[in-house]
């Protein structure tokens, strides 16, 4: 596998040379969601801008839904240079060392967009992409895809609901700890393969934005969806470092350029979808939908907000301080 990736990323390497090569300069953006999600999408829109901007000198060939790399092979495609974009969920840059990064899946430290956003898109936010520098690997933005709720084939009103239950989560020790303050069994799992373990009862349960339940027809294989809104599902856009460094300068400047558009757009988007999914979900009969009550909401975050201090020696207790001040976050307000 190592030996043909290689080889691969030295075709591509001669073939889309930034510098002095003949022909438009090509880049690969490899994503493993549906086309019509919000992601997928905002790839869309990125090649769109950034062929317009830079005049055709850059062709972007976009591949949704693992159709060229799947979750665990995408990153180290990325270093190998065999594609030049990615926008991986932040869950997976932990395995990767950027631990950082699982700061993002604390559960319920960010009440609302208004919040999330001064951290994506503030000083904490460029400190966080920073920390992939030395990988190998630029970071070029944050795409929002939403808040997630938890979903299951039994009813889910309180956190003992889901005790004992198999839930498939993102490779992320904090997800991890997430599952097992619920009480339940954590199943670190592909994205691509969530639909038939939930079809066949493999895993009992998993955690999503309404847009990934809709586009994957999850929906169809889950009875119960709880809207718990416990954590936030993101992206970042990143780069093969040596490809992006080697680009002209002023193709860069119109990637950049390209690059803030298409955050606009997508995290946009991203909550238009997720309502319209929510809807669509609805619609189909075929999952229950449960709206906690204040109550019922507390419980969870009783529950969940613990997770935050167990993983300080992981995240780094500064960070997750940095971010309680930039949001107005308080762990023990009720």
């Amino acid at each position: 596998m190592m030996l043909r990736t290689a080889l691969l990323a030295l075709i591509l390497q001669l073939l889309a040379l930034p510098a002095g090569a003949e022909g438009p300069i090509v880049i690969k953006f490899s994503h493993v969601v549906a086309a019509d999600t919000p992601k997928g999408k905002a790839s869309e829109f990125f090649k769109r801008r950034a062929e317009e901007l830079t005049r055709g000198r850059v062709k972007v060939e976009v591949y949704p839904n693992s159709s060229l790399y799947k979750d665990k092979e995408e990153l180290e495609a990325l270093q190998l240079g065999a594609v030049q974009m990615l926008a991986p969920s932040l869950a997976k840059f932990g395995p990767l060392g950027g631990k950082e990064f699982e700061v993002f899946d604390l559960p319920y430290i960010f009440d609302n967009y208004a919040d999330l956003h001064r951290v994506t898109q503030g000083p904490v936010g460029a400190s966080i992409l920073r920390q992939l520098d030395g990988k190998g690997i630029i970071g070029l933005a944050f795409w929002d895809n939403g808040f997630k709720s938890f979903s299951a084939n039994t009813p889910i009103r309180t956190p003992a609901d889901l005790k004992g239950k198999k839930l498939r989560i993102q490779p992320s020790k904090v997800l991890e700890e997430q599952v097992r303050a619920l009480g339940a069994l954590p199943q670190v799992m592909a994205f691509s393969e969530v639909y038939q373990a939930l079809r066949t009862g493999v895993v009992d349960g998993t955690e999503n934005p309404h847009s990934n339940m809709y586009t994957q027809k999850m929906h169809e294989v889950q009875k119960y969806l709880c809207l718990t809104d416990h954590g936030y599902l993101g992206y970042a856009v990143i780069a093969n470092k040596k490809f992006w460094d080697g680009l002209p300068g002023d193709v860069r400047s119109q990637l950049e350029q390209a690059m803030k558009e298409s955050t606009v757009y997508a995290n946009r988007i991203a909550q238009e979808e997720n309502e319209r999914s929510l809807e669509l979900i609805r619609k189909s009969g075929k999952t229950q939908i449960h709206v906690p009550s204040k109550e019922e909401r507390e419980a969870f975050r009783r529950v969940l907000i613990p997770v935050h201090a167990r993983m300080e020696a992981r995240i780094g207790a500064s960070l997750i301080r940095a971010i309680y001040r930039e949001t107005g976050f308080d762990p023990n307000r009720p």
